[in-house]
């Protein structure tokens, strides 16, 4: 569900912070420019995990800021495809069933992913299933806030850059205002945790370095973002389980010093 994705930015210090350890500086503005956002292809940006190297810092003609090249490790949130995961339902619609995980709700089961046969309320506004047992069929309602495991099956990216209107666009009326979607969007299907044969799984695009790590892992972040949602409060005792060899040893590659 969580991955280490290796990232490499270019961070401004202002000099104000110039006292502070450079460190601290980093992750804060690193945790400001991509925690709670959503990178193309890539997923959700959780929180910084580690910096693995700081290059020179620079300061340019008119800007009396430093300039820092930083090689760092960020977790993200990106399930890989038949992936089992374990969400709370936030609503139904005719669209499908909407699922939370607390930190990311655009979550949607489709009518034709649930088991069935299943049916839609339209009273009660919640889709049910009707259970076939040999004393005949059982309604089973799938009521909001209950707890639901499910398998992801697909995902969806959508490029929400802002562009300048078409003139189509410029033409219509100007109260018609555009459709906000998700950046993000994972597909489900609720059922047996069975892999498809011949599916790919392919959730790096990018080519981007990763190493899939556990709710015990996030237990050692150290720079948490301000207005983290508690995912940390989930990481539950026991060891590092990550796919990093290194790691695994138990040797933790070193972080660069204090500056």
């Amino acid at each position: 569900m969580f991955v280490l994705v290796e990232m490499v930015d270019t961070v401004r210090i202002p000099p104000w912070q110039f006292e502070r350890k450079l460190n601290d500086s980093i992750a804060e503005e690193l945790n400001k420019k991509l925690a709670n956002k959503v990178v193309y292809n890539v997923g959700l940006c959780i929180c910084l995990f580690d910096i693995t190297k700081l290059e020179d810092a620079y300061v340019f003609p008119g800007d009396g800021a430093s300039h820092t090249k930083v090689h760092f490790r960020y977790v993200v949130f990106h399930p890989f495809l038949d992936e089992i995961l374990i969400g709370k339902i936030k609503g139904c619609s005719p669209e499908g069933v909407h699922v939370s995980l607390g930190f990311f709700d655009d979550i949607l089961i489709p009518p034709e992913s649930l088991q069935q046969p299943a049916k839609f309320d339209e009273a009660e506004q919640v889709w049910v299933w009707e259970y076939e047992t040999e004393e005949g069929a059982h309604d089973l309602y799938m009521d909001t806030g209950e707890e639901i495991r499910f398998r992801v099956v697909d995902e969806s990216f959508v490029d929400t850059s802002p562009t300048g209107p078409s003139s189509a666009e410029a033409t219509s009326s100007s109260e018609e205002l555009p459709k906000k979607e998700a950046p993000y969007t994972l597909v489900l299907r609720v059922g047996a945790a069975v892999l498809r044969q011949g599916h790919p799984v392919r959730p790096w695009r990018l080519g981007l370095p990763v190493t899939r790590i556990s709710w015990q892992d996030l237990a050692h972040v150290r720079h948490w973002p301000a207005g983290a949602r508690g995912i940390h409060q989930r990481a539950g005792p026991g060891p590092p389980v990550l796919v990093d060899q290194q790691l695994a040893r138990g040797r933790r590659r070193p972080r660069p010093p204090d500056c």
